[in-house]
């Protein structure tokens, strides 16, 4: 069975065909850039484009970097503030010509498709995967069932937002070396198990890529520490599921 997923990011909106028998995408993805500023409209022209681009005319499943409640996104931390409780599902809907749509939290897609076909796969206990990229996102698993909209991106580190301090893009814009930014990491790391004691912190977000350049370097946590088997197409795969009702 095939359905569409479409990843909303901060910088980036991409989506393809997905298999949902092996969780993987039936085709190359299909990026174009977020536009700036990022409004709805904005944000839904852009989405179309991604899916016009494949001549797709079934479900399509779309994350969105924020909290989502029944299709309604209720924050927009790292897009534009004209996302407060807009339905998303509508509009986005609407837009593709009322095609079935169904929107979830990005991190929340992501964390359920590295749990059905990546590195979460048969783990039971308290499982946080984090997606370092414009922001940070969360999904938090207690035995493989989902705590949806934990934006856990947003705790306190330092007197600020901890994705502020050690997101990806945080990173790029202050020029970190992999060592001065990992060390950032292991403190956001340390503080979120310090508050949920997790089993597995799986690592996702386009960094996930270069595992190798930062992973090794993380000390001091107990849990087990992996990147995303999925990398940076897991929340395409979850978005797909979710319209698929899986």
């Amino acid at each position: 069975m095939n359905v569409f997923g479409v990843d909303i990011g901060g910088s980036g909106i991409k989506g393809a065909p997905v298999d949902l028998e092996r969780g993987d995408l039936t085709q190359e993805r299909h990026k174009v850039l977020t536009p700036h500023p990022s409004t709805p409209d904005a944000v839904a022209e852009g989405v179309a484009a991604v899916v016009e681009n494949f001549g797709w005319s079934g479900p399509v499943g779309i994350t969105f970097p924020g909290v989502v409640t029944s299709g309604v996104t209720r924050t927009a931390a790292n897009v534009d503030k004209g996302w407060v409780d807009v339905d998303a599902s509508k509009l986005l809907g609407d837009r593709l010509g009322g095609l079935p749509v169904t929107v979830l939290n990005d991190a929340d897609a992501a964390g359920v498709a590295e749990m059905t076909f990546g590195a979460g796969r048969g783990r039971k206990g308290t499982v946080i995967l984090l997606t370092f990229g414009t922001g940070i996102g969360s999904a938090v698993f207690i035995d493989g069932r989902l705590v949806p909209n934990t934006e856990l991106g947003h705790l306190e580190l330092h007197g600020h937002d901890a994705e502020k301090h050690a997101s990806t893009k945080v990173k790029e814009d202050e020029g970190l070396s992999w060592h001065h930014w990992t060390r950032r990491v292991q403190k956001y790391l340390a503080h979120v198990e310090m508050l949920f004691s997790p089993e597995l912190f799986i690592i996702g977000g386009g960094v996930s890529r270069k595992a190798d350049k930062f992973l090794p370097l993380i000390e001091g946590i107990r849990a087990e520490i992996v990147p995303a088997e999925l990398k940076n197409n897991a929340g395409i795969v979850g978005a797909a599921m979710a319209a698929a009702g899986r």
